[in-house]
């Protein structure tokens, strides 16, 4: 069996829906479909989110209810890695994560309420990494199900470029199969759990419409097909093999969206659905990855679905079992084998690999070894979710090391001594899981502090340590991550001099501090030394640069870092004897404090983008909520009785926004938020930030 030839029938998908689309039942199906389970389970309850779902709601909305990363399923002669993607903005790292490992992806919407507003985030996020997708409107047997409608939605919401692929025979009750317009044969699904496939004569009530959007579909593949635009335009037929590889060539191009019918719950049209993943979604080969080449500055590069590379491969997902952690992994290049030694490039630790797992059917398979391309579980491996591991050929990282800096804080402790254990078991648990989720301890007030991406992301990390870890915690209010910078440059000349019996200290400094514009790497302090003529001698040159930064840990004005400053160091004089590392160290601390005063100093606040989605009535109190929330309005549309309202709104004013906004809208408002910037803070909040620092410190003095 050719390498080629292997590759080609790989598939490593993705199932994203909005919540109560149907994402879990779908899921279901595929796994019994594909032999991964031998009886279907219905997801009991309203709407289908039933018990299997219950900690996986916590899982950011994401979960399939096998609790596994990467499912592997057999269809035909092709094997579909299907991987579980979280859906929520808060979790932005694990969101990446998840969307990196996928090659392409099905979006599944509701057959009645169609686009919403988890869908355009889903959507937004498949943009931005370029994830080719098939659209799968499911529920077609529930009462008021319109496809077409749907279809126009995709067009309008999210300007995407997408038409019928098939169209279904009957709706609500009298669903019961779909007439493919690529082959012109209609379907039904027959037997309890629709396994059967039967083909039948295309509805005569349906004859006109299904040729009406063949018509369309044609067209559309014209738009990236020449040969079958040449045939459009000479009115001839394309053929089956021409019209599916002009789809296969859109659909991975991004260009294309077709769209599927069905209805998971009553097993119709899954296995249609299943074949449009092995024909039109990209093999592992044909999505193109990059690496940060770490021995060239982060340079990126190509990565190649070759077994004959160096191995490039990515730790994705983290999951606590029985026998220890299980690490999931997609090998982007070369191939690793049980016994092989790996290099994790974040902690640069060598290690062995000492069991290769593959989720098969029922059970975990023990493998020898994974090749590029596949989607592989390790166990016994120390690592955090996002590391990337290679073989001692090549360093490479598949992600910058850079993170985002959390935007809120939280003070937490166990709510009694005999959770202290587990307490510290879950905050190691999740720092290793997700980056942008940080812990450290005031000293000052000797709290456990837990820092993130939003409310949302703390509230989750809270509620998970009391269901998976069984320990109840007490938390204290939500503290806003501020920053402090300056607006205007300062000169400096400070001598620092000291004698005692014996040798003494001695440095002196003098240079410019001025405002840092934001930087592409995300820095926030910049160091130059531009001392000519050995007036510092060079060994103490870093010592300044060391002073500098250290006192921008903690800003005067209100005791949150200083940020967006730049420092150039231009002219001093040394001592022979009293001058020493420590002497120009302290020197730079005392030019900061000198110097800060006089460059206009300011406090920042976390700006977030906001998007509320209301029904039209209530866009009047909706937008009166942002308004006095400081919010800045930047766009509204309105869709289908339902406006979508976008604001830049400072995070300190967004807390307990979610109940006002429940109880403005009788609970039919939805809004999802990020962070988007740091802005400066009017002046009466500036001061009232300053004085409660004052007094805290007048506290600590006492």
């Amino acid at each position: 069996m050719s390498k080629t030839w292997e590759i080609s029938k790989v598939r490593n998908i993705g199932i994203s829906a909005h919540i109560d689309s149907g994402k879990t039942t779908l899921s279901e199906r595929i796994l019994f479909y594909g032999g991964r389970i031998h009886e279907i389970h219905e997801v009991k309850g309203k709407d289908g989110v039933g018990a299997t779902m219950d900690s996986m709601d916590l899982e950011r909305e994401k979960g399939i209810t096998i609790q596994s990363a990467a499912t592997q399923v057999h269809w035909k002669d092709h094997t579909i890695n299907l991987i579980d993607t979280p859906g929520h903005v808060d979790f932005t790292v694990e969101v990446e994560r998840s969307l990196r490992v996928l090659d392409g992806a099905i979006l599944v919407l509701c057959g009645v309420s169609g686009v919403q507003s988890q869908s355009i985030t889903v959507d937004r996020q498949m943009k931005r990494y370029n994830v080719p997708r098939l659209a799968f409107i499911n529920k077609l047997d529930r009462q008021g199900a319109n496809p077409y409608r749907v279809k126009d939605a995709l067009i309008e919401k999210l300007r995407l470029n997408a038409f019928m692929a098939n169209i279904p025979i009957g709706l609500e009750d009298k669903h019961s199969g779909v007439v493919d317009l690529i082959t012109m044969k209609a379907y039904e699904n027959q037997g309890e759990d629709g396994e059967t496939i039967k083909e039948i004569p295309i509805p005569a009530e349906l004859a006109d419409l299904a040729k009406e959007h063949r018509q369309i579909l044609i067209g559309k593949l014209a738009d990236v097909d020449d040969g079958i635009a040449e045939k459009f335009l000479m009115e001839e037929e394309p053929t089956v093999e021409e019209m599916r590889a002009a789809m296969r060539k859109g659909v991975i191009a991004l260009k294309l969206v077709p769209v599927f019918c069905g209805s998971a719950f009553k097993n119709k049209n899954v296995q249609h659905l299943l074949d449009a993943v092995t024909y039109y979604l990209p093999n592992p080969s044909e999505k193109i990855e990059h690496a940060l080449d770490l021995t060239k500055d982060e340079e990126k590069f190509p990565l190649e679905t070759n077994n004959d590379k160096p191995l490039v491969m990515l730790a994705f997902k983290l999951q606590e079992t029985q026998f220890g952690q299980l690490t999931y992994m997609r090998v982007y290049q070369g191939t690793v084998r049980k016994g092989d030694f790996i290099i994790n490039q974040s902690s640069k630790k060598s290690l062995k690999v000492p069991r290769l797992v593959r989720m098969h059917s029922a059970k975990m398979e023990d493998i020898e070894v994974s090749y590029a391309g596949d989607i592989v579980a390790v166990f016994g491996v120390d690592c955090a979710s996002g590391d990337t591991f290679c073989d001692d050929k090549i360093e490479a990282s598949m992600q910058s090391m850079h993170i985002a800096d959390s935007v809120i804080s939280l003070a937490i402790a166990p709510k009694s001594k005999e959770g202290s254990n587990n307490f510290t078991k879950a905050l190691q648990k999740f720092r290793k899981e997700d980056p942008t989720f940080r812990v450290h301890r005031d000293d000052e007030s000797n709290e456990t502090i837990i820092s993130g991406m939003g409310e949302l992301h703390l509230e989750i990390y809270v509620e998970r340590m009391k269901r998976e870890f069984n320990c109840e915690v007490v938390v204290g209010q939500p503290q806003v991550a501020y920053r402090e910078t300056i607006l205007q440059g300062a000169d400096y000349d400070y001598t620092h001099k000291k004698q005692t019996g014996g040798s003494g200290q001695f440095a002196k400094i003098s240079g410019l501090i001025q405002p840092l514009p934001p930087q592409e790497d995300g820095k926030t302090f910049k160091f130059e030394n531009k001392v000519v003529g050995g007036r510092i001698p060079k060994e103490f040159i870093p010592a300044v640069e060391e002073g500098f930064a250290e006192q921008c840990v903690k800003g005067p004005l209100i005791g949150f870092p200083i940020v967006g400053v730049e420092v150039h160091l231009t002219d001093g004089a040394y001592h022979d004897v009293d001058s020493s590392y420590m002497a120009f160290k302290i020197a730079a601390m005392a030019a900061m404090r000198e110097v800060y005063q006089k460059a206009k100093p300011t406090v920042l606040e976390p700006v977030m983008k906001l998007e509320t989605t209301v029904p039209e009535e209530y866009q009047g109190p909706a937008t009166g909520q942002i308004n006095q929330r400081r919010g800045v309005i930047t766009g509204t549309t309105s869709i289908e009785g339902n406006a979508t309202i976008e604001a830049e709104v400072p995070l300190t004013e967004m807390f307990g926004y979610s109940t006002d906004l429940r109880s403005a809208t009788k609970g039919k408002g939805e809004f999802s938020m990020e962070f988007l910037k740091y802005a400066q803070a009017p002046r009466n909040i500036q001061d009232e930030l300053a004085k409660k620092y004052a007094a805290k410190r007048l506290a600590e003095q006492k």
